[in-house]
């Protein structure tokens, strides 16, 4: 992948417990997952979609002629 492998990702850990502690990994762990979750279901929803109804040529030329 990313030319990351067990070595690396050990040292990465360790560096990491050394910043935040053993306390605070759970609580980062979580909010990354739901960052993960979010990110994953923000790509397979749909796009939303606009339902507001369009004017027509005729709404249009009324709405010129009171100005």
């Amino acid at each position: 992948m990313f030319g990351v492998g067990m070595p690396e990702l050990i040292v990465i850990l360790v560096i990491v417990l050394i910043i935040f502690g053993a306390g605070k990994l759970p609580s980062i762990g979580v909010g990354l997952g739901k960052a993960i979750r979010g990110f994953k279901k923000g790509l397979s929803e749909p796009d939303p979609i606009d339902i507001s109804p369009e004017k027509s040529e005729k709404d249009k030329e009324v709405k010129e002629l009171k100005h």
